[in-house]
């Protein structure tokens, strides 16, 4: 039997799992969504998958079909393999939901040329990203295998999926690229965005740097055309380069709130823009300095600054300006054109544009790189808006060959599962692999389409590992979301990811005896990096968290003062380690809540292409946890933002913070609706992203709205990092 021959009215797996969503007898028929699971399996997946009488030939026929890759297969004596694999079957993996083996069928398992059968199981996805990502280790082979098949770690989906395919897209999330104020840049650019889009991932783009409209070129005595009409050629490449139509292209642009061309900028998203500028599939975001927060705070007035002008006086790009730190000295410069509005006028331009589209992602910009490590400025942020790295500009000659090469960004991202790394038996030997294991994707990674970008990894060796199943773990074990409990744990939790990458990448440098570049010149090599951490034991306060890190070693001071000296004296091998992405599918497989925020509903409902409905009940939901499963719509946003702040002191990069917000405002949620209208206002997103900016947060990704009609506004359009 084929998959084709599936009579699709006759299956029962869609139907009992939508038996989920019909209550009886005032109860979730949760048991429905077992049943589905178990009829799946059995009924799609086993008479459909390809039989093969041993690991040896499996593993042949794949490499003799040109399904997997040879090479780093030899690696491994087959003896090694076929102990992985008893090792693998004898963890008696199941799925826990209908959702994750749908998911991990539907779009992760290999398949037969013509789609009819599937080539491997979970266990052997397991096995082709462990021994992928050990690259010849025996050791961390194993290593990795135990920690992807107890599902403590997930590897990002480029990795996930294409780790070991002979056929395959890039291991590699996302990418960060810029142009300056010239044409053959606006034209690599072009380019760049092309070939990106065309290997997989979403790709940010900082347009800062360009003249605004109407800005004199004198070569040519004309005026600029300014950012939109490069907005519009990126979104048609991005349409164009989609991967032959399996996905479509996905891209950010980045603009600072003080570039003269903001208002025409946002104003390209509005669902009335004329159709010459409208951006319809292109996510916009905005860099924010501090010195904007303080205007707006003083209800003043204020100026957006010609980049040319800007450039020609400081003699670097805009993006490069510390325009909080020149800012009086910019006004006063009569050299540079300057354009004066309200900066709470724009303010409210941000937060109505936000209520329509849920754009545009906030990047504090000023915060970024005051927290930043690393020797360098950076300007911009990626797709999902959690990659906070430095780059520099290059200088393209005529012939689009560089004078001068930068540095751009590329992202390996994987994620821990809280839920199940909490019960690992060694805490730090699971985030030495998992460190290991992405490091091996930088490594790997040869992306000579876009030289920027080849050299800004092999140059820092970045990774970003983060986290998704925070509400599950709480919810698991009786806390509420946001409570002092749940925000002291995700503290402890994310110092114990920076604590474990930072040993890691300490001994990564010493194997290699090299650290990343540049690193004389960071605040790990100076010491300063640590002053926080051997100053203040960052361990369990209260006994409810020491409790739920029982039997975990915690690092103290004295653990962060002898990692201190070590570093300083060896180095680290990775730039950057932490990042928070914001997780789907693979959540899904790994039956984890996703990211860090709450749940949107107990029993979620996708919808999926051809299929129909699909319903997801939260992990661990029963009737002695659903009370702590609250919708993220009827949560106060700042219990959200106070929990992302918990993380970000810890995290290297930044964290994908999503706000949910709802049209009509629930009653007594925010106490300044207290006496006036219950619809969401741009007063209501003013404050908290106020908030969010007074709380540390480095960023802010969508703003997702659910509307009276029970509509979405603003849901997550990145499958890159989302999945």
């Amino acid at each position: 039997m084929a998959l084709s021959d599936l009579d699709m009215t006759q299956v029962k797996y869609f139907d009992l799992n939508n038996e989920i969503n019909i209550p009886k007898n005032g109860q979730i028929q949760l048991e429905k969504d077992h049943e589905a699971l178990v009829d799946f399996i059995e009924t799609n997946v086993k008479p459909n998958t390809k039989q093969f009488a041993s690991v040896a030939e499996r593993l042949d026929w794949l490499i003799d079909n040109d399904y997997i890759e040879a090479g780093f297969i030899r690696q491994y004596p087959i003896e090694f393999i076929e102990k992985l694999y008893d090792y693998l079957k004898a963890q008696d993996f199941h799925f826990k939901s209908f959702m994750a083996a749908y998911k991990f069928y539907a779009q992760y398992a290999l398949r037969t040329n013509d789609k009819e059968y599937y080539l491997e199981n979970y266990i052997d996805r397991v096995a082709m990203n462990a021994l992928f990502l050990a690259n010849g280790n025996q050791a961390l082979a194993q290593d990795l295998a135990d920690e992807l098949i107890h599902q403590r770690y997930q590897p990002a989906t480029p990795t996930f999926l294409n780790a070991g395919r002979k056929r395959r897209g890039e291991f590699v999330s996302c990418f960060e690229i810029q142009a300056t104020d010239d044409m053959n840049s606006i034209g690599r650019t072009v380019n760049s965005a092309l070939q990106l889009s065309k290997i997989g991932g979403g790709v940010g783009i900082s347009l800062n740097n360009l003249r605004e409209a109407g800005a004199p070129i004198k070569k040519i005595k004309g005026a600029a055309s300014g950012v939109v009409p490069v907005m519009k050629l990126l979104e048609d490449s991005f349409t164009y380069s989609n991967q032959l139509g399996q996905r479509q292209g996905a891209g950010v642009v980045y603009l600072s709130v003080f570039h003269p061309d903001i208002i025409s900028f946002l104003a390209a998203k509005k669902e009335n823009a004329d159709e010459k500028i409208r951006i319809k599939t292109l996510s916009l975001g905005i860099t924010v300095p501090d010195k904007f927060y303080e205007l707006v705070e003083n209800d003043e007035e204020m100026f957006l600054f010609s980049p040319y002008d800007v450039e020609r006086v400081y003699g670097v790009p805009f993006s490069y300006v510390d325009i909080t730190a020149e800012y009086d000295n910019m006004v006063a410069n009569d050299e540079i054109t300057k354009y004066k509005i309200n900066a709470r006028d724009l303010e409210d331009e941000i937060s109505k544009l936000q209520q329509e589209s849920g754009y545009p992602y906030i990047v504090n910009i000023d915060m970024e790189n005051r927290e930043n490590p690393i020797d360098g400025k950076i300007i911009m942020s990626n797709l999902c808006s959690e990659i906070a790295q430095v780059q520099s500009p290059s200088i393209i000659n005529n012939d689009q060959s560089f004078a001068k090469l930068g540095t751009d960004v590329s992202c390996n991202l994987g994620s821990t599962n809280v839920a199940n790394l909490m019960e690992t038996p060694d805490f730090g030997r699971s985030v030495r692999a998992m460190t290991y294991g992405l490091t091996r994707i930088s490594d790997s990674e040869s992306l000579d389409i876009v030289p920027s970008i080849q050299k800004g990894n092999d140059e820092l060796h970045a990774i970003g590992l983060g986290a998704m199943g925070l509400h599950g773990y709480l919810a698991k074990n009786h806390i509420q979301y946001g409570s002092p409990v749940a925000i002291e744990f995700t503290s402890v939790y994310f110092m114990l990811l920076n604590y474990w990458t930072l040993v890691a990448s300490h001994e990564i440098a010493k194997e290699r005896q090299t650290a990343f570049y540049n690193f004389e010149k960071s605040t790990y090599a100076d010491g300063s990096y640590f002053d926080k951490y051997v100053t203040k034991d960052w361990g369990p306060q209260s006994e409810a968290v020491k409790n739920l890190f029982n039997g975990i070693f915690i690092p103290g001071i004295e653990d962060w003062q002898a990692l201190k000296a070590d570093i300083m004296k060896d180095g680290i091998y990775n730039a950057y380690r932490l990042a928070v992405a914001p997780n789907g599918s693979t959540s899904y497989i790994g039956d984890s809540t996703s990211s860090l925020h709450p749940i949107i509903n107990r029993i979620e409902e996708r919808q999926e292409k051809m299929i129909g409905k699909i319903y997801y009940p939260a992990p661990y939901l029963n009737n002695d946890t659903i009370k702590y499963y609250k919708s993220a719509y009827d949560t106060d946003m700042r219990s959200v933002i106070d929990t992302y702040a918990a993380a970000q002191q810890h995290v290297d990069q930044a964290l994908s913070m999503t706000l949910f917000m709802r049209s009509s405002i629930p009653e007594g949620l925010y106490e300044w609706k207290n006496g006036r209208t219950d619809k969401m206002t741009t007063r209501d997103l003013n404050i908290l992203r106020h908030y969010a900016y007074q709380s540390g947060i480095k960023s802010i990704y969508y703003i997702r709205t659910f509307t009276d009609d029970e509509d979405e506004i603003g849901a997550n359009q990145c499958e890159s990092c989302v999945i």
